[in-house]
């Protein structure tokens, strides 16, 4: 699944799903959480059919973020939004493997009733207090189906009792974690949201901070936001340039009988050429290069 971008759209809000569908974000993640009222999230339920069939005529990702356990709601959620094309599912504030298992069992209910093929629907844990960056690896492996782990950077500072800022040093320690748990696990990390709105040059910076430690996409809550996070989260095409550089000096030096070269100044051994194979390979799976 290519996600370097996933754009939270209110689903309540007709004008911005129609919009959804032409702007650049590799995901569309129709909110029916912290977007929607209470007094709307039942109307907003009977307009998903139609939005995720829209969205998905226009070749997009389709994600729906639901509500978390705790409020009642989920099963509600799941009935309106587990239909054929329906991708995937964000989970807001789960704290315990016993979560995830819990709906787990509940989106293969649904898939079952909507003719889906069981697993069909991956499921994105939004990781988004203390409690669950402590358990954040059992919760990682509760289902198969988890495709990916996302960081909720405004409830974690709730639940710190600390303000967010621009800085995110006090993010630091959640963001390693994710990160870590989901590389060892094969699963994709993806950082929270920059609610900076117009601070491009702010979103740029933390979305290329982000992709330095190890994530692999972002969450977006403005389509502006879409291509400065895909740009971040891209190899550049000097980058791609010099993988190749070191692919191709590393091949020769093998041919020569050596196990290592110096390539821009740089000492190329297996390792590093492993990194340059990698780059090359997320680049055509983005089309670039």
């Amino acid at each position: 699944m290519l996600a370097r971008s996933l754009l939270f759209v209110p689903a309540n809000r007709d004008n911005m799903v129609a919009k959804a569908a032409g702007v650049a974000a590799d995901v569309i993640t129709l909110d029916l959480e912290d977007s929607v009222p209470d007094a709307e999230k039942e109307a907003t339920r009977g307009k998903l059919e139609a939005a995720i069939r829209s969205l998905k005529d226009a070749g997009k990702t389709v994600h729906v973020r639901v509500n978390a356990l705790d409020t009642g709601l989920t099963q509600d959620d799941l009935r309106a939004a587990i239909m054929p094309g329906l991708d995937g599912l964000s989970f807001p504030k789960p704290t315990a493997a016993a979560h995830i298992r819990e709906l787990d069992v509940m989106i293969r209910q649904q898939e079952m009733r909507a003719g889906v093929r069981p697993g069909t629907v991956a499921l994105i844990p939004q990781i988004e207090s203390a409690l669950a960056v402590l358990r954040c690896e059992e919760i990682a492996t509760a289902s198969t189906r988890i495709a990916g782990l996302s960081f909720g950077g405004e409830d974690y500072c709730n639940d710190l009792g600390v303000p967010r800022t621009s800085e995110g040093r006090e993010l630091e320690y959640a963001r390693h974690i994710i990160v870590h748990v989901s590389i060892a696990h094969g699963l994709q990390p993806f950082d929270g949201v920059w609610t900076a709105l117009g601070d491009i040059a702010g979103l740029t910076a933390e979305a290329q901070y982000a992709r330095s430690i190890g994530f692999k996409g972002k969450y977006c809550i403005h389509p502006e936001q879409a291509v400065p996070v895909n740009e971040a989260f891209s190899p550049s095409a000097e980058q791609i340039e010099s993988a190749r550089r070191i692919i191709a000096a590393f091949d020769e030096a093998v041919r020569e009988g050596h196990a290592s070269v110096r390539v821009d100044g740089q000492m190329v051994d297996v390792p590093v050429v492993k990194r340059a194979q990698e780059l090359l390979r997320v680049a055509a799976s983005m089309g670039l290069g």
